[in-house]
């Protein structure tokens, strides 16, 4: 017959070891950290006029639709009650850049550095100005070699996606911290 085994007993430092990160958590929340989670907003409707076709412009629609913001654009007509937007966002600018920063000897593209540039402003209804004309501009470098276009072209567009959302996020954020 078998004898029972014995349990086996936790090891000090696994017990010090979260006793530690139980620890850590309690200070992290002490000093005020906490997780990013959804902007509250100050309005409930925008309107975004300018150049309201473009990538970083659409995204900034959705995400704000998914905030709970109502979004308006020039082509929507304005309801006999007036809704056109407790606020107007004018899209001032919205370009992608791509300038050479580094060739070979023989004059051969080595580095590229791409540019997302975006300008907007925010005001009132009323036309009282929230956010003076703010431009957010995102440089990322990119190697290059003639060997791998077709997978630098895919590495290029997934770098201008990428700074696009990041835009999105930073519009967003300067967003939830205006008060009417």
């Amino acid at each position: 017959m078998n004898a029972p085994r014995p349990r086996p007993h936790l090891p000090r430092r696994a017990l010090l070891r979260g006793a530690g990160l139980l620890a850590l958590a309690g200070g992290l929340g002490g000093c005020g950290f906490k997780l990013r989670s959804a902007q509250i907003f100050a309005f409930e409707s925008l309107r975004i006029d300018g150049s309201e076709a473009t990538p970083v412009a659409l995204d900034l629609r959705r995400a704000l639709e998914v905030s709970g913001v109502s979004v308006f654009v020039s082509a929507t007509p304005i309801s006999p009650e007036g809704d056109a937007g407790q606020v107007v966002l004018t899209v001032l600018a919205d370009q992608r850049e791509r300038a050479v920063v580094g060739q070979t000897a023989v004059g051969q593209v080595r580095e590229l550095q791409l540019r997302t540039r975006f300008r907007f402003r925010l005001r009132t209804a009323s036309g009282r100005q929230l956010l003076d004309d703010t431009e957010l501009l995102l440089e990322r470098d990119i190697s290059f070699t003639e060997t791998a276009v077709l997978a630098k072209d895919a590495e290029e567009a997934l770098l201008f996606r990428d700074m696009q959302t990041d835009i999105v996020q930073q519009v967003m954020r300067r967003l939830a911290v205006v008060k009417l």
